[in-house]
C-alpha cells in the first residue's frame, strides 16, 4: 500500500471511529436523561435516536474496514450513507426544535402513548397513570438549546466528519 492510500485509510478510520464514539456517547447521554434523570422522550425524540442506532455499528464497520484495507469505494459508500442519515437526522431535530419554539405544529402522536387499559373498570385508574410527553414542550434546556437543538449540532458535526472522510477517499 502506498503512503497516500494508507493516509486516506487512516483519515477514514479516524472519521468513522470518531462518529462511532460520538454517536455512542450521545445515545448514552439520552439514556441517562431518560433512565436516571427521568426526562422522558417524546415520539420525535425517539425517532431522532434511529440515526444513532444506524451510525454506531455502521461507523464501527467502516473503521474496521479502513483498518483492514477495504476498498476505497466501499468505505466511501458507507460514509455517504452516514452523511445522508445524519443530515436527515439534523433536519428532524430542526423540525422538532421548531415545534418546541412554536414555529409550526407538531405531529398528532405527541399527545401521549396508547395504553392497554384492560377492562373498563380500570379505565379511570389507567388514565390517571398515563404521563403525556408532548413534543412541543421543552423538558430540559442548557444555554438556550433543548435536546433537539443539541441533536442538530451533534448530527451536523458527525455529518461533517463523514464528509471529511469521503473527501479523503476521493484522492
Amino acid at each position: 500500500m502506498t503512503g497516500h492510500a494508507a493516509g486516506s485509510r487512516d483519515a477514514v478510520f479516524i472519521a468513522a471511529a470518531a462518529i462511532a464514539v460520538i454517536a455512542a456517547a450521545t445515545i448514552a447521554g439520552a439514556w441517562f436523561f431518560q433512565l436516571v434523570l427521568d426526562i422522558r422522550p417524546c415520539p420525535l425524540c425517539l425517532e431522532q435516536r434511529y440515526a444513532y442506532y444506524l451510525a454506531i455499528p455502521l461507523a464501527a464497520l467502516i473503521a474496521l474496514g479502513a483498518a483492514k484495507g477495504a476498498s476505497r469505494r466501499l468505505l466511501a459508500a458507507g460514509l455517504v450513507i452516514l452523511v445522508l442519515a445524519l443530515l436527515a437526522n439534523a433536519g428532524l431535530g430542526a423540525y422538532h426544535a421548531g415545534v418546541e419554539w412554536g414555529f409550526w405544529q407538531g405531529p398528532t402522536d405527541c399527545t401521549g402513548p396508547i395504553v392497554d387499559f384492560g377492562n373498563t373498570g380500570n379505565l379511570l385508574d389507567g388514565l390517571n397513570k398515563v404521563k403525556v410527553i408532548r413534543c412541543d414542550e421543552v423538558q430540559w434546556k442548557f444555554l438556550g438549546l433543548s435536546l433537539a437543538g443539541y441533536n442538530v449540532l451533534i448530527s451536523l458535526a458527525m455529518a461533517a466528519l463523514a464528509v471529511w472522510g469521503v473527501s479523503k477517499t476521493a484522492r
